[in-house]
């Protein structure tokens, strides 16, 4: 998957014997440590230092409930589900705003700490006998004391497609990019959409593309995946090539989730492109690479 290199840990000394990078988990086998990484979340917003990096376990009340996320460069990490940010150490930072300052493993990390604390804060109840759920040990998972209901934490699939075509001869290739109807409209996208219960990644890319620009497309081939927070908790995305099937066939939105669709040289492809740290702009320009553009 081409994006952002891993960085090396927050304040973590150079260890062979750590694990590079964010490795998550949920083993509760010891308690927090006072350098531990701490990522209190309010509300949709995480809070941390002034310049957007962890706070640690110290900084918090010593009565403060933690969940384990895992370890970043073999540092244990922990979440907290707090109301207000008002009394507290730093600032609360949107996970958008976060994610395009920091390394991209500090970045999973926060994506981590929004989805579990989030997961955890609307699954409280049983949905077959409401009883009070609990925490089920080692996993992300909870499970009902009286009817034994298990209830894991669910990942919503999406997928998003880079298509291209050969541009007019002497030309480079083109790619397919669209605005949305919601949510940043200014910026030229790529197709993406929700997979459906049933439905296999790649048939969804098929689906969404068909749905929301008519064309068939050919040739596809898996690029990469990554966690989204911004979409919701526990959104995984899932990046794809492909080409037109029919290079002279012309996008045809569909007017309610996309407003429109065009083909770009992809050696003149326009300034509101998505946000550097995006698997959206990881394929843009992968693929303009792959062009030599």
């Amino acid at each position: 998957m081409t994006g952002p290199a891993p960085a090396a840990g927050l304040d973590a000394p150079a260890s062979a014997a750590r694990p590079a990078g964010f490795q998550p988990g949920a083993e509760r086998g010891r308690l927090p440590a006072s350098g531990d990484l701490a990522l209190p979340v309010t509300g949709a917003k995480l809070l941390t230092d002034p310049d957007g990096r962890p706070l640690r376990v110290a900084d918090l009340p010593a009565d403060t409930d933690w969940v384990p996320l895992g370890t970043l460069d073999g540092v244990p990490a922990w979440a907290t589900d707090l109301t207000t940010a008002g009394t507290l150490p730093g600032r609360a930072r949107g996970w958008a705003s976060l994610a395009a300052e920091v390394p991209e493993p500090h970045a999973a990390l926060a994506s981590r700490a929004l989805a579990v604390i989030t997961w955890r804060r609307t699954h409280r109840w049983c949905g077959a006998c409401r009883a009070e759920l609990t925490d089920k040990p080692g996993e992300t998972a909870r499970r009902c004391p009286d009817c034994g209901l298990y209830v894991p934490m669910q990942l919503s699939a999406a997928v998003l497609v880079a298509i291209t075509r050969p541009g007019p001869a002497g030309h480079a290739d083109e790619l397919l990019l669209v605005r949305h109807a919601t949510g940043p409209t200014g910026l030229w996208a790529l197709v993406a959409g929700f997979v459906e219960a049933g439905e296999t990644l790649e048939a969804a890319v098929h689906r969404e593309v068909g749905e929301e620009v008519g064309l068939p497309v050919d040739r596809l081939a898996y690029f990469g995946s990554q966690p989204w927070a911004i979409s919701g908790p526990g959104v995984l995305l899932a990046g794809f090539t492909a080409r037109a099937a029919d290079p002279h066939a012309e996008p045809v939105v569909d007017g309610r989730e996309l407003t429109e669709a065009r083909w770009f040289g992809v050696d003149a492809l326009p300034a509101e492109l998505p946000p550097a740290y995006s698997i959206s702009r990881w394929l843009i320009d992968a693929t303009v690479t792959a062009a030599g553009a």
